[in-house]
């Protein structure tokens, strides 16, 4: 990947969105992407990874996957919050899966122990010394109610990159540390995560694509903000009836989403107290995978909230999937190179700044990406 790369796949981006061109389809169907976005985007942003209520207690841990590598979680019995690269030092065998809680962090190949803190405890027969040895930790943040990590060694915590994002957060869904998980959808679809994302950014499709939506929330009050790596979308709902679910009674009357780069997505609809997270990621060029997560009140749902998880699985979603996937398919023909971005009105819902604001991002990514490997000996093909 040369920086002529970058170039060419941003061509006819510009800074103003009125008059800037998407990205170019090459970053949607060309396999040559996927590595400098695991290494570029992926592996140097905050990705999200649970509730913070999974891991309060000493000993809870959760293991994930980030940028394709093993990863885990754990709250050590001081209380603090540590992630490590999920890799054994001894032959990299990885050390915990799912999560639970647990005392040590014992490997299942041979059986080294490791306490919370990393730290190497006991090396089975080993006859040299193990004073020295311990886990590789990885960034780590509390944020909004959820555990975020970094690969990163050099991230700025998420906290400064994204300062007023929190308190957005907390102005708009209070009880988010409260609520309970109640349900996790997962979806495979076909098509590149960027296209998955654009889609997420815009409402300029809604008024055709999604009827009950736009019935659900007061789309004259709908307002997209761009801010640094993340982006609000806002608007009055739940006042009405409508054909996606019932909110008689709701206590929750605005829709409330925000979108944290590259592809976090939080969400609170109108109903009771609630909170989602729809994370999506990429497998592969033309493949990704979603899992939207819920978090209520009481973990029993009431009738409306088994409504509402219905209408997102399976009305809003599947009409998303059809779009996404319809224009992945599009992207891979030789009849279309790059589009035209709809601004829309400043702040208006119905353009596609934040789908600009996306773009942007990425090329930054790319970029910085690309210098850092010709910083490292790697060709810049210029």
């Amino acid at each position: 990947m040369s920086r002529r790369d970058i170039e060419d796949i941003g061509l006819g981006y510009d800074s103003d969105p009125a008059r800037s061109m998407s990205l170019r389809s090459g970053a949607y169907v060309d396999p040559k992407w996927v590595d400098l976005e695991r290494r570029a985007v992926f592996a140097r942003t905050w990705q999200w990874v649970c509730h913070a209520g999974r891991l309060r207690e000493p000993g809870a841990y959760v293991a994930a996957t980030v940028a394709g590598m093993p990863i885990a979680v754990v709250r050590d019995r001081a209380g603090e919050l540590r992630a490590f690269w999920n890799v054994c030092k001894h032959r990299a065998h990885e050390l915990l899966s799912g999560e639970g809680v647990t005392r040590t962090i014992v490997c299942p190949y041979h059986a080294w122990v490791y306490d919370l803190d990393g730290k190497l405890r006991n090396a089975r027969l080993t006859g040299f010394d193990t004073s020295g040895i311990r886990l590789d930790r990885i960034g780590v943040e509390e944020f909004g109610g959820f555990v975020y990590v970094n690969l990163d060694p050099a991230a700025a915590p998420l906290g400064v990159q994204a300062p007023d994002l929190a308190a957005e957060i907390a102005r708009w869904a209070p009880d988010v540390e409260d609520l309970v998980h109640a349900r996790r959808l997962t979806y495979d679809i076909r098509s590149n995560w960027k296209n998955v994302v654009d889609n997420f950014l815009e409402c300029y499709h809604c008024h055709i694509a999604h009827r009950e939506f736009v019935a659900l929330v007061d789309m004259d009050t709908y307002r997209v903000r761009t801010h640094g790596i993340w982006s609000s979308h806002f608007a009055e709902a739940g006042r009405s009836d409508n054909p996606a679910y019932d909110i008689r009674g709701a206590s929750v009357t605005q829709h409330a989403v925000w979108w944290l780069w590259p592809n976090t997505c939080l969400l609170r609809y109108p109903g009771r107290g609630n909170f989602m997270v729809l994370q999506i990621v990429p497998d592969g060029p033309d493949r990704t995978v979603e899992t939207w997560d819920f978090w209520f009140e009481t973990a029993e749902l009431e009738q409306a909230e088994v409504e509402a998880v219905r209408y997102i699985d399976e009305v809003l979603q599947r009409q998303d999937i059809t779009i996404v996937e319809s224009v992945q398919r599009g992207m891979a023909t030789p009849a279309y190179d790059q589009g035209r971005i709809v601004a829309g009105p400043a702040g208006s819902g119905l353009g596609e700044h934040g789908v600009h604001h996306f773009h942007g991002l990425l090329l930054q990514a790319y970029e910085a990406g690309v210098a850092l490997t010709a910083g490292d000996g790697g060709a810049d093909g210029e």
